[in-house]
Parts: C-alpha cells; structure tokens; sequence
C-alpha cells in the first residue's frame, strides 16, 4: 500500500519551491508537510511558523521537541493577547454561535494565516503551506486569508493536492520516520475559547472516551458539591470573577477549570460544514459556555426589543462569516461596527451555579437594565392600566377587518 502513496506523490506534478512559509503546529498533518517539501517539492529553504493563540506552554514544548526531531527550528508568533482582545472578545459580544459551536478554530485558522502570510512576505518566501485536507474547512479559511494578505505567493496543501487519508498519512509518515504523538484520531485544536476534538473523524455513534477531555468532567464524576460564581461585564465582556478585576485571558483560564469541573462544556452536534458535507464534531468549552449563556441573558436585561431582534439577525450572519472563513471581509468589518455601538449599555454582575452540567443564575444586577419592576409588576400600579383600552382597540382593528372578510 504505501509503494502506491508513494507512486501517487511521485506522478502528481508540483510547481517550483525556493523558500517556503509552513504553518506549523507539530501535528501530524504539518510534520509530514516538512518531509514533503524536502522531498516532493524540493524545497530550497523552510520557514516553520507556529502560532500562540493560547494552546498553553505543555503543548508549545511538544512543538519544539516535534521540530528539534525533524531537524527544523520553528518561528513562534505570540498572538495570545490580540486573539483576546480581538477576537474572543468580538465573540462573546456576537454570541459567537454556529450550529451549537462557538467557532474557536475558525478564527484561530484566519489569525495563525494572517500571521504566516505577512512573515512570508516579511522573509521572502514564494510559497506559503498549511496541512488541511480537502475535506474539512481549513483549507478555505487559510486560502482566503493568505490570498487577502499575500496575494503573490503561491499556495501549497499538500494532504488535499496529494489526495492523502488520514491512514496513508500516518503510513508516510512510519515510512519517512516521521515522529507522530497524535493520540486522538484526526487529532485536536486547542484554544482558550474552545477546544475541537477528532474533528472529521468521529462515526455517528462512536462513543468517546473520558480521556479526551481536558477540562471536562462528566456529570456522574463532577462533585457532589455546587460552586457559586460571579462573574462582572462591562461592554458586554467579562471584566472581574469574584470580585476581583482580571484579564479576559486569566478569567477564560480559570473559567474553563472551574466549570469543566462540574460537567458543563461539552458540545457533541452534528455540523454543516462549508462544503455542505455533515459531520460529527465534538468541542470542549466550558468557560465559553458559561460566558455566552450569561452575556445572551444581560443583553435581554440591558437591550430594547428592536435591538434584540435585529441583534440576532447579525449576530447569525457574524458567526457564518467567521465560521466560512470570511473574517477579513468588509462585511464583517461592518458588522463589527454594529455590535461594538450595540454593547455599550451591556454591563452588569451575575452570581451563579454551577453544578452538574447547569449554570444557573441566581442573582442578575445591571446599573443600565430596563428592568422597571413598578412599570411592569402585577403587583404595583406604576402606571394607569386604563389608558391601554384605546391602544388595544386600535391593535384588535387589524383583526377586527379580518373578520370581517371572512363573514
């Protein structure tokens, strides 16, 4: 069988390469993106860039010890504090959510291209290469951004062009002496928003062992104690936990700990991909899942109705466009514009549950609610209920006139 990758890779024609930018995360799919170029491509000189987007200093080693085995020596790009600021911050604001997933690594992927991009320009590289497959949405995530950012540079995708499984990869990969430490198959995609686990390759009813998760705890095995948590927004973003003011980034780490602790997180959802292809995919988001239940919630207490509803209509198109690899495009620079206007009155304080896969709200503050208990409260009068018999009457007339027709 691998005589027949190898005569594949051998017939497939491949254009010129003298310097090559590679997106390198020390996976499987990169790694053998190394041995490709020396081999294949012929590549004169390798540019390995690997990306910080908060993957946590354990798997930053493991980079370093996959590029020291394969004789390379890797640029690390710190991009931790500007996806924050930048991007989950946009998200949560958003309500980040496509199809049940909060799209971590469809920003990630345009962040990590952007950063490849502008360094291959920066060092004179004529090609730049990423290790998506041909199936999944990577491959137009990066394209699109390396062609907004480097349009000159050719692109090169190696798995997807040689028309690799994910088997004769691993083949390769023995047959080359590839190091590989991919335990899960099809591998995972951490981030401090959300991480994507075995993504393309889970059956339908494949079950999944507990020890994928990182953060996560199932219920049955999640403290028979509940934890309280309060949490302080402004704008529409974490600001403080427990009282204490904090970064985004060190309130997402102990937020992910904290509430994967009690089994909540998990997302396990059948995903319409970019190509229209279903698959199952299966995330791990705790702190995401806690911050984005609470921020739809204040946004409710803090925004009009007609905010809310418009609010929804982009907050979908938002998520679509990041999610098919259009976060570089005017339109969502556009509606960036709108959802930053539309946070300003988003602020407010929750102290919460968590227990057993619930976040529950048990108290809800907000100095910019629209929350008038003695307008609205049964209770109190507020207003004088009597002056709505005239607005009813002229609401019922739509109505009143369809009856009509209808005798």
């Amino acid at each position: 069988m691998i005589e027949e990758v190898l005569r594949r890779i051998d017939e497939t024609p491949t254009p010129p390469v003298r310097k090559a930018a590679l997106a390198f995360s020390g996976g499987l799919d990169s790694s053998l993106c190394v041995e490709l170029l020396r081999r294949k491509y012929r590549a004169q000189q390798i540019v390995p860039i690997t990306v910080d987007v908060g993957q946590g200093p354990e798997e930053l080693e493991q980079v370093r010890q996959k590029a020291k085995a394969l004789g390379i020596e890797p640029i690390v790009a710190d991009a931790r504090e500007e996806f924050s600021r930048d991007w989950v911050r946009r998200a949560i604001q958003a309500n980040a959510d496509y199809m049940g997933y909060p799209v971590a690594t469809s920003m990630t992927r345009q962040l990590i291209a952007r950063k490849v991009a502008e360094l291959a320009l920066r060092m004179g590289c004529d090609a730049i290469v990423e290790g998506s497959s041909g199936k999944g949405n990577d491959q137009y995530r990066m394209h699109n951004v390396f062609k907004l950012f480097a349009p000159g540079l050719q692109v090169l995708v190696p798995v997807r062009d040689f028309d690799l499984t994910r088997g004769e990869e691993e083949q390769l990969c023995r047959h080359w002496g590839v190091p590989v430490s991919e335990v899960i198959p099809g591998g995972d995609d951490k981030t401090i928003w959300c991480r994507s686990i075995a993504s393309g390759a889970l059956g339908l009813n494949q079950p999944v062992p507990e020890e994928v998760w990182m953060w996560y705890r199932p219920p049955q095995r999640a403290p028979q104690e509940a934890e309280e948590l309060v949490l302080e927004f402004a704008e529409g973003v974490p600001v403080a936990m427990d009282g204490r003011e904090r970064p985004l980034l060190e309130i997402l780490d102990e937020l992910n700990r904290r509430a994967g602790r009690h089994g909540i997180g998990k997302i396990d959802i059948i995903e319409e991909g970019i190509m229209g292809l279903k698959s199952r995919e299966l995330y791990e988001a705790p702190a995401a899942t806690v911050i984005l239940r609470l921020h739809r919630d204040l946004e409710q207490l803090c925004l009009t109705k007609d905010e809310l509803a418009f609010k929804a209509i982009v907050d979908r198109r938002w998520a679509h466009l990041v999610y098919h690899g259009m976060a570089y495009h005017p339109l969502k620079e556009e509606l960036d514009a709108f959802i930053e206007r539309s946070q300003r009155p988003v602020e407010g304080r929750y102290r919460v549950l968590l227990y057993k896969g619930n976040v529950e709200i048990l108290e809800r503050s907000s100095p910019k609610a629209l929350f008038f208990p003695e307008l609205r409260s049964i209770k109190e009068g507020g207003f004088d209920q009597r002056i709505c018999a005239h607005a009813a009457r002229i609401f019922g007339l739509t109505f009143e006139t369809l009856a009509r027709r209808e005798a």
